[in-house]
């Protein structure tokens, strides 16, 4: 542990020195390239896991306190991602992959490029860049991006069509006092 000085007098060894007074061979390169101590591999615990107890693992619904409002009724329909049926209590849809459905009272419908919605949808406000084929209602916008392409049954408050953005087939504008956003009956049915 001490070792003896030239006078004779004991010393403490110096730090990285043997207690023999030699210096300890230098340990080889890891593969890394430093001599920074081993990281424990994975189903190892380091000891700082003994000494902090488990925590549970809580659910993402502890997250869903930082989404806001507009956000916590959102579905994306992702590439390469198909889904058919009827989609209702949605706020927001977001279509990149694609969709056969019936959309019912969402406030907004946006279709990605590359996007495809095939059905019936009824918004307040639709901003397309893919592809719908239907009956599109828009009670408030409806908005064309360039190489969007929207046919079929549209009905809209206002509409904006950028460069290269289609429309086709039966367009109507709702008028501002319309209480919904359906057609009016026909005639022969207000008849009695």
């Amino acid at each position: 542990m001490f070792r003896r000085d030239n006078d004779g007098k004991s010393q403490e060894p110096k730090p990285g020195e043997a207690p023999d007074g030699q210096t300890p061979p230098l340990k080889p390169f890891s593969r890394r390239g430093s001599h920074a101590p081993a990281r424990p591999g994975p189903g190892t615990a380091g000891p700082e896991a003994a000494r902090r107890p488990a925590q549970p693992i809580s659910p993402r619904r502890a997250d869903s306190g930082r989404l806001d409002a507009s956000d916590a009724r959102r579905l994306v329909v992702g590439r390469e991602i198909c889904l058919s049926g009827e989609i209702t209590s949605c706020d927001r849809l977001v279509v990149e992959g694609r969709v056969e459905a019936n959309l019912i009272c969402a406030r907004v419908l946006e279709i990605a490029q590359g996007g495809v919605f095939r059905g019936r949808a009824e918004v307040k406000e639709a901003d397309i860049a893919g592809q719908f084929e239907g009956d599109l209602t828009a009670t408030d916008r409806l908005m064309i991006r360039s190489g969007g392409k929207v046919s079929g049954s549209v009905r809209y408050g206002r509409v904006v069509i950028e460069s290269g953005g289609e429309i086709g087939g039966d367009m109507q504008t709702l008028s501002a006092d319309a209480p919904s956003a359906l057609p009016p009956p026909s005639p022969a049915s207000t008849s009695k």
